[in-house]
């Protein structure tokens, strides 16, 4: 495995997507303990879009425009929803520090809102064969496909916790929470119009 792999990699993951604002939202709702199962959540997810890529079903996904259609949708819905819970500041979705949200719906929620993104498998389709050299096997996909899940588990463990360490300024400024609810459901509503947008 190369050094640009895990470089290339890193720079994904890093990215600002669905995944790291679910995780830095529950993070500043629920402390280290909440950012840490949204992160499982999220990996779980990686990993599903991982083997359906390496199954070939992307490939299914992308010619059918029906199902991707459906997928496609179905996340754009419950992103709006994540959006709204935010800005209303509801239940397990508040910013503000309440009772602990049980890990499994944590969890749960995380891999909702990463497996409704149909984008995923197609990404993992063209972006893995560039690092495997002629004649490879599965046994390097795999190598590569679990490669990528480590990075994503550790990043967002990394956003986790940053976003814990300064939850207690935030949280004693009213006006500071104000704006990032604001910024966190725009941030939701934002990827779910760009989901809605996406083509197969």
């Amino acid at each position: 495995m190369s050094w640009d792999y895990l470089l290339t990699a890193f720079i994904v993951c890093v990215s600002p997507g669905i995944g790291v604002v679910y995780t830095l939202s529950m993070s500043l709702g629920g402390g280290m303990r909440a950012g840490f199962w949204a992160s499982v959540g999220c990996t779980i997810a990686t990993v599903f879009h991982m083997l359906v890529a390496m199954a070939g079903l992307a490939a299914v996904l992308h010619t059918s425009a029906v199902l991707f259609q459906v997928v496609k949708f179905a996340g754009v819905a419950y992103l709006i929803w994540m959006a709204w819970a935010v800005l209303k500041d509801r239940g397990s979705m508040s910013v503000m520090p309440a009772a602990p949200v049980p890990a499994g719906r944590i969890v749960w929620r995380g891999i909702l809102l990463n497996v409704l993104n149909p984008k995923l498998p197609l990404f993992f389709m063209a972006f893995l064969p560039q690092f495997m050299p002629t004649g490879a096997g599965l046994g390097l996909l795999a190598e590569l496909g679990g490669t990528f899940s480590l990075i994503t588990f550790l990043v967002f463990l990394g956003y986790a916790g940053l976003a814990a360490s300064g939850r207690d300024a935030l949280l004693a400024s009213d006006r500071a929470m104000r704006w990032l609810r604001r910024a966190f459901a725009a941030s939701f509503a934002a990827l779910g119009l760009k989901l809605a947008l996406a083509r197969a």
